[in-house]
């Protein structure tokens, strides 16, 4: 039995033990201890991948960077990454608000709030680019912060460039601390499957699958989308630069299901890195940089999001939004994708900024978090792949893509 059988089993079996228990078993005390018990035996599953995140992505870029020969490839890995994630989430938004004036997911819900949702204040444009730089590199790596730690990561990894004859013994130290992290990611993989099933059985024991039913519309044309342009929009992107879709998409497919159940792009990372290079034939240097990075700007999953939910609240208000107002939501959402990076919670602070420039109300946001859940898994994996497809294309367009292992 394959790897990816082994996830899929152990998904498919923790949906629906989870989805039972939520219907007739939660009564049960044997039951509800058990439940305790997945959940324990999950979020250990899920701390053991985030603990590889910072050491993982650290370790990688500055190995990467020190073995980049022209500092000018840096730069433009950098601006092909930032422009091509801003594209693809503009891209992503338009076609969310497409799919949503034409299909009409919030037409006659007539929803009321049960509850207010408070929406957390972002931070503004000057304190994201402030922030960018670490005071403490140190505190940075403690906090998660990814992009203070790409940032001083290219800075040390620049450092050992110009060492001069003690640059070797660095670059070496720093080459072999990523391949130990590497091994460390491969030995927590192994229990992915007992750690994907118990997470998924907590999780739907909880909300419960059938609680699609109650926004059903709402639901079931945003998964169609996500899918959509998972599918339609990064296979003909792919296609474009003469890459695979279909050879693309088969290899990525732990990656998805790794993706899908934790609902964790930093969780997934490491795997996500360790694919691209091995699988896919990305240079070192671009993984490192692009799926980091990706993991913290590149918002497709929740810019389609976004547009729908705009949509559909202000079709359960009945408020009638202008071309202006559509215009208004594509522009601040793919602005914001960087705006407020890195920020805990981005996807919702995201969502009540769009509400807030198109004058819907911020409230709104309580008619659709009981599903979010649930959409977030699917959010999750079109956003690793999009990470992953950027990664491939930029290599290519860089020439330092192993096709032959792309391909094989």
């Amino acid at each position: 039995m394959s790897y990816t059988t082994k996830i899929l089993i152990s998904m498919l079996l923790g949906i629906g033990f989870g989805s039972l228990s939520n219907l007739f078993l939660l009564e049960l005390s044997l039951i509800s201890l058990a439940m305790d018990l997945f959940d324990i035996v999950g979020e250990i599953f899920i701390s053991s991948l985030k603990l590889m995140v910072v050491p993982l992505v650290f370790f990688s870029l500055v190995s990467g960077v020190a073995q980049i020969d022209n500092s000018k490839d840096l730069g433009s890995i950098s601006f092909k990454a930032i422009i091509f994630y801003l594209v693809t989430t503009a891209i992503a938004i338009s076609t969310a608000l497409f799919f949503a004036t034409f299909f009409n997911p919030g037409k006659g819900v007539g929803l009321e709030t049960s509850s207010n949702y408070l929406a957390p204040d972002a931070p503004s444009l000057k304190e994201v680019f402030i922030n960018i730089i670490p005071t403490n590199p140190i505190q940075a790596m403690a906090d998660g912060e990814m992009l203070q730690i790409i940032v001083f990561a290219i800075l040390v990894g620049f450092a050992i460039k110009g060492m001069g004859t003690y640059s070797d013994g660095a670059s070496n130290f720093f080459k072999s601390g990523n391949d130990l992290m590497l091994r460390l990611v491969e030995i927590i993989i192994m229990f992915a499957p007992l750690g994907i099933f118990c997470l998924l059985a907590s999780i739907f024991s909880e909300i419960g699958f059938f609680i699609i039913y109650d926004l059903a519309g709402y639901f079931f044309l945003l998964a169609f989308v996500l899918i959509f342009h998972a599918l339609i929009t990064y296979g003909s992107i792919l296609s474009f630069f003469r890459l695979n879709p279909f050879i693309f998409f088969r290899k990525l497919r732990e990656v998805l299901l790794f993706a899908f159940s934790t609902s964790s792009s930093s969780a997934t990372m490491p795997l996500t890195l360790k694919t691209v290079k091995e699988k896919f034939g990305v240079d070192q240097s671009v993984a490192s940089f692009c799926i980091p990075l990706g993991a913290t700007i590149n918002m497709d999953g929740t810019a389609i999001m976004q547009g729908i939910a705009t949509v559909f609240i202000a079709q359960a208000y009945g408020v009638d939004l202008q071309i202006s107002d559509y215009l208004m939501v594509i522009l601040t959402a793919t602005l914001a994708s960087i705006g407020t990076a890195g920020v805990p919670g981005v996807g919702l602070i995201m969502l009540a900024m769009v509400l807030q420039q198109v004058g819907l109300p911020v409230e709104g946001i309580a008619l659709i978090i009981g599903v979010d859940r649930l959409l977030d898994m699917i959010r999750t994996a079109v956003n690793v792949s999009g990470d992953s497809m950027i990664a491939c294309i930029i290599s290519s367009t860089q020439g330092t893509l192993n096709k032959s292992k792309f391909f094989d």
